[in-house]
């Protein structure tokens, strides 16, 4: 049920340039820094014309969390973690904690975030947001299957309590901050004995070695994911490194390991230069870099153990790593078929591999069954993630290409990292998106609540 308004103290405010993670197409807005649930009310009322929405650490590659012209509300002064109940395996915590400070506070408790991206410094407003996945779809969902409930800040002021099942819940995770600002949430933990993970790697010679290896090894691990090369083209297409892993248990560490077997001490590499000559974006030399790769990778290799940081969240030890591509930025490309749908994926990767598109960060993965939001990304299928830089010539019509691929295989694109998405094709991709307009035209009927993304895709 709504509480009673809020009364409105004035955060603080100033127009800043405002840009997702890929840096394609960065706009200026008024961004206030609420610290207080009042704060974040007052803001949201005294938005203007142009709207506003919320935004957490940046992370989303494309203009999600951005406003041109209006308010974009930084959430991440409210970061309090309220309470943890470590036998139920709860945390209840607000929007702006990052995943990386849960970790701190649970890991020492025997506790892990249930779904986690291929970064750590997300927020839990940004995860329900964009209903976030991690290498354990296929075992654990998306990461709103493990939200109990959150609070949520409406149009008209008001502070709903929103619980799983219901139609705002289902509308807010993956509505992409549309519906209203996430200000707390209680989420579901997953108990672990370390802070160490045992892991298993692989080299697949190609596409369907690939494939066959994930559909048949899969369910034996919870956290699965491969890095695919590409540019290979001929008998080597899709050929990738094929990493599982699970939590190790005690019995399983080293001495040494044992002293701190719950620690959590990631790693941190120097920041990436701020400028990357153009020649190392080239398609030889990233092709240089994934032969290496590749060959360097272990045919196989079983049981190592490695710091969770270094599986999860290998590139979050270098600072800044978005800036490799150049200062054009770069396009991160998701989208994910069906099963049954293989063929479409074949195609889909000699395309890109015949196009040459130099991307060294590209991963595969198998997802499980669908998640309840209407706007959610996750079904059942096969998912390709790759970067690409953005000033590849002819890359929109490229893209766009691989989009009708990928609607007439009834797939999708994800949201959290597109750019550039036409609208007719959103309206194929996501069929609860009906629904969505409408929960939204009736609980925000004067537009409060937009973004780029949103006027974009007439979301």
């Amino acid at each position: 049920m709504p509480s009673p308004s809020l009364p409105l103290p004035a955060p603080a405010e100033r127009i800043e340039p405002v840009t997702g993670w890929g840096r394609t197409a960065p706009t200026a807005a008024r961004v206030i820094r609420p610290r207080s649930y009042e704060e974040a009310a007052a803001a949201v009322r005294a938005c203007g014309a142009r709207g506003s929405i919320a935004r957490g650490l940046g992370r989303a590659y494309g203009d999600a969390a951005q406003n041109a012209g209006g308010a974009v509300l930084d959430m991440t002064g409210l970061s309090r973690v309220r309470s943890v109940d470590a036998e139920a395996g709860l945390v209840v915590c607000e929007a702006g904690v990052s995943l990386h400070r849960l970790m701190e506070v649970l890991l020492p408790l025997g506790l892990f975030v249930p779904v986690t991206p291929g970064t750590r410094y997300v927020t839990v407003g940004g995860a329900i947001g964009a209903d976030i996945h991690g290498k354990n779809h296929h075992v654990s969902g998306s990461f709103g299957r493990h939200v109990r409930s959150f609070e949520l800040l409406t149009a008209d002021g008001t502070v709903r309590t929103v619980p799983r099942g219901t139609g705002l819940f289902d509308a807010t995770t993956g509505g992409m901050g549309l519906t209203g600002v996430i200000l707390s949430a209680t989420v579901e933990l997953l108990p672990v004995e370390t802070s160490w993970m045992s892991v298993d790697t692989e080299r697949a010679t190609d596409l369907d070695d690939l494939m066959a290896r994930l559909t048949e090894g899969d369910d034996a691990h919870r956290y699965s994911v491969a890095w695919i090369d590409l540019l290979a083209r001929g008998a080597a297409t899709g050929r990738a490194v094929l990493t599982r892993g699970d939590h190790a248990p005690r019995a399983a560490l080293t001495r040494r390991a044992l002293r701190d077997p719950l620690g959590f001490r990631p790693g941190r590499l120097p920041a990436a230069p701020a400028y990357v000559p153009e020649s190392l974006l080239s398609r030889p030399a990233v092709g240089l870099f994934n032969e290496l790769w590749y060959r360097r990778a272990p045919r196989r290799r079983t049981g190592e153990l490695q710091r969770l940081s270094a599986f999860f969240h290998p590139l979050d030890g270098v600072p800044h790593w978005n800036r490799v591509y150049g200062r054009g930025g770069f396009v991160q490309y998701q989208f994910v078929v069906g099963h049954g749908q293989e063929e479409t994926l074949r195609r889909v990767v000699r395309r890109i591999a015949r196009r040459g598109c130099p991307s060294f960060l590209a991963v595969l993965k198998r997802f499980g069954a669908a998640d309840p939001g209407w706007l959610s990304f996750p079904v059942p299928g096969w998912t390709l993630a790759l970067d690409i830089p953005a000033g590849l010539s002819g890359l929109g019509a490229f893209l766009d290409e691989l989009d009708e691929e990928v609607v007439g295989a009834g797939g999708r694109v994800y949201l959290a990292k597109d750019s550039r998405l036409r609208p007719d094709a959103l309206r194929a991709m996501y069929p609860r998106l009906p629904d969505f307009r409408a929960l939204r035209a009736e609980l925000d009927p004067r537009g409060v609540f937009t973004s780029d993304l949103a006027r974009r895709l007439s979301l």
